[in-house]
This record gives structure tokens, sequence and C-alpha cells, in this order.
């Protein structure tokens, strides 16, 4: 199982936002070249034996606490993260390696309070006509450098994916992982934190791709991926975020 099946949110959600201009790009990866990147005690999530590497461009709008309005200028970020599939006592969900973001405060009310991997990023994503157009440019003090441009075109809606296909396992994930914002140092630590997150399900489409320049996956010391990657593009979509948990 690739994701718990979808349910509502229990407790009382942290944070809404909204998810747009989305692309999936996803390498297929050797387990071994990733698993020192993950804790002991995280289990790396493999769909028929094999892990994966994902590079995820996006805009996160409405960004507000439940409950409170969202406040101009502070609600908005772009994203761009660099993620693989784990999973703790049986349940999966997303581990990151980096989220470099736009927004200054984002970057460090998730770092301190989320426990998360984001670094200061100088970044855009722009539609022109059907063309969807991202750019970053990691400025984050001590990290090391990345540059990002990519160009997509969304097409096709895709049948929603099923459990099972390696649609729903890419991306069909209502929980992640952390172990602290320093990914070199959190894969050696105890502390282990796991959030959920809840939204319907994806509306995927087919993407065609006209413009890949990277280094994101290169700046945490893995190889440049092989190949043409798996592209999904995705539908708009609301998203609530609830707490951390120490696991």
């Amino acid at each position: 199982m690739s994701a718990e099946p979808l349910s509502p949110p229990t407790g009382l959600p942290l944070m809404r936002q909204r998810w747009s201009q989305l692309l999936f790009a996803h390498w297929p990866v050797a387990p071994e070249v990733l698993r020192p990147y993950l804790p002991a005690r995280l289990e790396l999530d493999l769909f028929e034996g094999q892990a994966w590497l994902g590079v995820v461009p996006f805009t996160m709008s409405g960004i507000r606490p439940l409950g409170l309005p969202a406040v101009p200028g502070l609600s908005n970020l772009h994203e761009l993260n660099v993620r693989t599939y784990a999973r703790l006592d049986g349940v999966p969900g997303v581990w990151f390696l980096s989220l470099d973001a736009s927004l200054a405060l984002g970057v460090w009310a998730a770092r301190t309070l989320f426990h998360l991997p984001y670094l200061h990023a100088r970044m855009s994503l722009t539609r022109t006509g059907h063309t969807l157009r991202a750019q970053a440019e990691r400025t984050h003090r001590g990290a090391a450098p990345a540059r990002f441009a990519a160009a997509w075109t969304p097409g096709t809606a895709l049948p929603q994916a099923q459990p099972g296909s390696l649609a729903y396992f890419l991306t069909e994930r209502y929980y992640l992982y952390t172990a602290g914002p320093e990914v070199a140092h959190a894969a050696t630590g105890s502390t282990l934190w796991r959030g959920k997150v809840y939204h319907q399900p994806w509306t995927l489409r087919e993407a065609t791709l006209s413009t890949w320049e990277s280094t994101v996956v290169e700046s945490h010391g893995l190889p440049t991926p092989a190949g043409p990657p798996v592209l999904y593009a995705a539908d708009s979509l609301d998203v609530w975020i609830q707490e951390l948990r120490r696991v």
C-alpha cells in the first residue's frame, strides 16, 4: 500500500493552503543510493523493488492558520522540493531532502515550527498561454548552491490514480516525515516527526516538458538522474495541514 485511503482530517487542522501550478517529475533510483539520506528508523518505500526520487515545483497560496484570514504578502509562495518516499510502522509518507521556497518568513516558520528542511531561494512560477515556467536560485546561507529552470505544458486529464499504480504511489501521499531542518544531521539523529495532510485526490494530467535545467538533486551529492522523468502535471486543490507528532 503506497498511501492510506483518503479520509477526512481527524482532530483540528492547524493550517489551510492551496497548491497549484504543480509538476511531479520522478526518476527510478537504486535503493542503496538513497538509503544514506534517511534515518535508520525509516524504511525506504519502494515500488516493485525500486526507490523513486522526485523534484516538484508548485505555488502555495492562501496560507493561513485555521480560523484566521490570509495575510497579504505573507500567504503566497513558490516551492521546489526534492523528495523520496519512506515508511515507518507500515505508514507511508514523503521524505524531503530539501524544500526551496521564496518567502523568507515561510522558510523560518517551516524550519522552526515544523522541523522541515526549507531553504531560502529566489523563485518565480509563471504561466504563458498553456505553458508553465519555474525558475529558482537557492540563496540560503551555508547551503549548497542550486539552480532550477523548467517549462512544461499540462495536457489531457488522466483517469484518477488507483491504489497499486505507479501514479498513485508517487502522488497520493497523506503523511510526511522529518527529522529536523538540517538533513545532513537528520539522517544520523534519533528524533523523528510524522505529519498528516488531507486533500481530495489529485486530478493528474499528461505533461510535456520543453525545458529542464537543474542542479537541485546534485546539490545533495546525488548523481544526475538518468533518462527522461516520469511526469504528471496536477490541477489545483485545497490542502489541510495537521500538527507534526514525534514518533
